[in-house]
């Protein structure tokens, strides 16, 4: 093909305009990629020169912006540090409140697989019949197979009266069963509690929101009432969430003291206290493999302190903290920026919390762990009556 001279003036103004826009992207990664290879920069304008040029379909500046951000969070091969678009962003905050468009379930990562760890009655999810150990494999078309927390949650939820389909693994089931479902506004309650058997106040916290110390305050007021003399507190499941929030639940479990050492890159640490407002009555606290990061702060410092007794199974071992920054354009980076420490030092990322005594909980059949729980705690009573 031939170009008259109008036409090669044309498509040099193009090229020069488009050359422009890529030194603008390179621009912004100068600083950083200056101090790691030229040659990687020279590349990198390259490639972002040869896409706009020569690519067959028309791409944005915007959007090859976009993808270098996504690059280079991906290149740390870190589960969890994620750039979060506008949408998933917005939903990551409303989670924090508590408050949210969704389906009443709270899911966890197991072995890799997105997993159900808990149904919250009332709820879409409810009355649709999912259960505690389901494994979804899609949303909508989408495998999720290995996806990062936050880019599920952004695919669960959304605008009230929308709808989904969920395709899940059931053990015992012969073949995937897919679940149609529709989104509701969802107030999720992170803290449940009743008085069992000799006076045991049973607390179960499922997630650390901006909530929770308030209504576990308002669960403690109640079970005082009911001249509770011991505690079992439920972390399984509890797949973590604010650490300041965790640190202030905290204080009705452990002395005042250390509950966290944050420790950074630099070397600096930040030290997490507890206030002194402990119940001061016996305690047991049960946790699994899906109990993880916020959850395990909490299980953690009880047992660096003997609070309680620690019965379950191994925790999941998530002991590095997350820093959410706003981007400015209505998306967010979510960044590992610290690990955590126990009170006595322990780094329990990738090893998780070993209980004190052990019990394998089977999928079906009475609760077992929380039998021990209770055995264990008429046992701390008579003890103490002693």
């Amino acid at each position: 093909m031939e170009f008259d001279q109008e036409d090669s003036n044309r498509i040099l103004k193009r090229i020069l305009k488009v050359a422009a826009g890529i030194w603008i992207v390179a621009g912004v990664l100068f600083l950083i990629m200056i101090a790691i290879n030229y040659k990687q920069l020279g590349n990198l304008v390259k490639v972002g020169t040869l896409v706009k040029t020569q690519y067959l379909e028309t791409v944005t500046i915007d959007s090859m912006i976009e993808g270098s951000i996504k690059g280079i969070v991906q290149s740390l091969n870190d589960p969890y540090s994620a750039y979060l678009e506008p949408e998933t962003y917005k939903q990551l905050q409303e989670q924090i409140r508590g408050s949210f468009g969704g389906l009443g379930v709270l899911v966890g990562m197991k072995e890799n697989q997105l997993t159900v760890a808990r149904i919250y009655k009332g709820t879409p999810a409810y009355r649709a019949g999912l259960q505690p150990g389901d494994i979804i494999l899609k949303i909508d078309d989408r495998d999720v197979t290995g996806i990062d927390m936050d880019t599920a949650l952004g695919l669960l939820r959304g605008q009230v009266g929308t709808g989904l389909v969920l395709t899940i693994s059931r053990p015992g089931a012969a073949q995937a069963i897919k679940v149609p479902l529709t989104r509701e506004e969802i107030v999720v309650p992170t803290v449940e509690s009743i008085v069992l058997e000799d006076d045991i106040g049973y607390i179960i916290i499922s997630q650390f929101t901006e909530q929770t110390p308030q209504e576990l305050e308002e669960n403690i007021v109640k079970l005082k009432k009911q001249k509770i003399k011991s505690v079992i507190l439920d972390l399984r499941g509890n797949p973590g969430g604010e650490l300041t929030s965790a640190v202030k639940i905290a204080g009705y479990f452990v002395p005042a003291g250390p509950v966290v050492y944050i420790d950074y890159r630099g070397g600096s640490q930040d030290e997490y206290m507890a206030q002194g407002n402990n119940l001061g009555l016996p305690l047991v606290v049960l946790i699994n493999g899906q109990s993880a990061s916020a959850a395990e702060i909490l299980a953690g410092a009880i047992k660096d302190t003997s609070s309680g007794t620690i019965v379950g199974e191994k925790s999941y071992g998530k002991g590095v903290v997350q820093m959410v920054f706003n981007l400015g354009n209505g998306a967010g980076l979510k960044l590992t920026t610290a690990r955590y420490l126990t009170p006595k030092k322990h780094d329990i990322n990738k090893k998780g919390i070993g209980p004190d005594v052990e019990v394998k909980q089977p999928l079906e059949g009475p609760d077992l762990q929380l039998q021990k729980a209770v055995e264990l705690i008429k046992g701390k009573k008579a003890a103490v009556a002693a």
